[in-house]
């Protein structure tokens, strides 16, 4: 298969390739691989072939609707599809058909793109590892025996093993870029409230996202335009980075880093260094409190946990009921400190442009690990999930981009971040660093 979006569209508009044979491939590679990664759920293989044949018949005639259309794609399991059920990789909601699209599906239907299906995920969004689902856990493309990060892991590790061109996902604490980083892909979080989600199951409404897992840069930007209909980067405009001024903020997001993630990230700076007129340490101020997050998401599900505790899993349940007993007066406080915390968030980039830090502080931890010690899950998830929550609670645009692997071969991400509303430099920039990386390996 081709490795990007862009480089088979044009082979498409060529007629070199056609929708159907790119459909029948994806499906192919499902059926080999999903028994061992566990990436989908729900496959909707006839309805798949169905919108193929329909978008060749349509290019053929010239009837081209850009650079989506015959493209296969998938969903994560908590989007929205009419007649396939949306599942959360839970119990729950095993038998829940969706009576309509997600708006963001809307728009990828517009686009001409090819839904191929559902992806496993963590249960409900609540986790960064895909360990507790319904339909057993998600495996890492790059190295089955790894997990593949959450909670949108069955998009992340679909996208590295070429189950499917490009997913969308959720991200409320790092849940799109966190298992993009650890299969060794691309995870682009927008500005909060860019990327509509309506029909999207939620977590927490306050810091959820929704956002594209490619393989390239200029992919999210695709994927990214079609959702918004917003103009992005495509090839050729991408935008003179010289001038940019980059922060590094050490504190916090480089504390305790895994040895082989601070090597690659150094050396992802020094190519930085090349490209732009200034590189600086920064210091941003992190406040880890997730007590609003806490009372949202139980909020979103107290009716169900009354109604039918037991089809959850029990370490979800445990979770959500973390929410149960916050006071009003907390959670109003905590909505305060959240509106204060978005606004001040601002303030750093009146000295630089784009912040860089390692996506997660350490790689993808073994499977086999976590399901023996399950005390160590959660912990786990936290550190893994570290680094890219507070750009949820800030509500700016952040995108993982590969820049390395360990010597086991478990890939390393660089977390790229804006201020809000600047999703264009941010993939400028991100796009800028992944050309110039490639010209230094």
């Amino acid at each position: 298969m081709p490795d990007s979006v862009l480089e088979t569209s044009r082979l498409l508009r060529e007629r070199k390739v056609s929708p159907l044979e790119l459909t029948r491939e994806c499906l192919r590679q499902i059926a080999d691989q999903n028994p061992v990664l566990n990436a989908f759920i729900t496959v909707t293989e006839e309805s798949a072939l169905a919108q193929a044949r329909q978008a060749e018949a349509e290019i053929q005639r010239g009837d081209w609707r850009g650079p989506l259309h015959g493209i296969p794609i998938a969903l994560k399991d908590i989007i929205d599809v009419v007649a396939v059920p949306t599942t959360a990789a839970s119990n729950l909601f095993k038998n829940r058909i969706a009576n309509e699209d997600a708006e963001v599906v809307t728009r990828l239907r517009r686009a001409g793109a090819i839904l191929l299906g559902k992806q496993n995920m963590h249960e409900f969004a609540y986790g960064g590892s895909s360990v507790i689902s319904a339909y057993g856990p998600v495996r890492n493309a790059r190295n089955p025996e790894h997990i593949a990060g959450g909670s949108s892991g069955g998009s992340a590790t679909a996208v590295a093993a070429g189950l499917c061109y490009a997913s969308l996902g959720t991200d409320t604490a790092g849940s799109v870029r966190e298992p993009a980083a650890l299969c060794g892909v691309v995870g682009l979080k927008p500005t909060y409230d860019l990327v509509s989600t309506r029909g999207v199951f939620p977590l927490s409404p306050s810091l959820d996202h929704v956002g594209p897992i490619t393989r390239t840069v200029e992919d999210a930007a695709v994927m990214l335009h079609a959702i918004t209909g917003r103009d992005t980067i495509f090839p050729g405009t991408e935008k003179d980075v010289s001038k940019l001024r980059i922060g590094v903020p050490r504190n916090f997001f480089f504390e305790n880093l895994d040895g082989e993630i601070a090597v690659a990230i150094e050396d992802a700076t020094r190519v930085i260094e090349t490209i732009v007129a200034s590189v600086r340490d920064i210091r941003l101020d992190v406040n880890p409190d997730r007590t609003f997050q806490a009372a949202e998401s139980y909020a979103v599900h107290k009716d169900y946990v009354a109604k039918s505790p037991e089809l959850y899993q029990p370490a979800t349940l445990q979770r959500i009921r973390t929410g149960e007993h916050i006071s009003q007066e907390d959670i109003n406080e905590s909505r305060h400190e959240l509106e204060k915390s978005r606004k001040e968030s601002q303030r750093v980039f009146e000295d630089v442009d784009i912040v860089i830090t390692p996506t997660t502080p350490i790689p993808a931890p073994r499977l086999a690990d976590l399901q023996e010690n399950p005390e160590l899950l959660r912990p786990r998830e936290i550190l893994l999930l570290r680094n890219t929550r507070p750009f949820n609670v800030w509500g700016l645009p952040a995108i993982s981009v590969p820049c390395g692997v360990t010597k086991n071969g478990l890939p390393i991400g660089l977390q790229i971040a804006g201020a809000h509303g600047a999703d264009n430099l941010v993939l400028d920039f991100a796009h800028a660093y992944e050309q110039a990386a490639k010209l230094n390996r």
